[in-house]
């Protein structure tokens, strides 16, 4: 399972015009589910989404966690993160996890954040969906997290 964070001031995902999900500053994760994956490896990149120190303490430095900031959360299913992209100028998609089973491996996700956040903080696009997303990033900040 792999987790694209990016610290925003603000982001928004909308599916056909509609907008579902959008918060002010936070975290924008993009998350992908790969074959094998997980309650195990969900909780595990949940903790880390949660508790990775990426926003500014009182002397400017990443010493705080969404935990600590009291930002929100937008979840953001995207399964070319599984992508295998070692080889040729053509993203191979074996390693990601059927559609079935990162969908289930989203919700839970999204079920482990509200839990610990609240259901109010976090916010999520649609799986399988065509979204587009806007987002401010602000540092910029971007980590791809792994859970292992």
């Amino acid at each position: 399972m792999k987790g694209l964070i990016q610290r925003v001031t603000r982001a928004c995902v909308q599916v056909e015009e509609e907008t579902v999900g959008r918060i002010g500053p936070g975290l924008l994760l993009f998350l992908g589910v790969e074959k094998g994956d997980s309650e195990v490896q969900v909780e595990r990149l949940c903790q880390r989404v949660l508790r990775y120190r990426v926003f500014p303490d009182g002397k400017g430095r990443m010493n705080c966690s969404l935990l600590d900031s009291g930002g929100a959360l937008l979840v953001v299913p995207q399964f070319t993160l599984a992508a295998d992209t070692q080889r040729g100028n053509r993203p191979s998609f074996s390693p990601a996890a059927p559609p079935e089973d990162g969908e289930r491996c989203f919700g839970q996700f999204l079920t482990s954040a509200r839990e610990v956040l609240g259901v109010d903080r976090v916010s999520a696009g649609r799986f399988g969906a065509d979204m587009a997303v806007s987002l401010e990033n602000d540092g910029p900040v971007t980590f791809l997290l792994q859970a292992c």
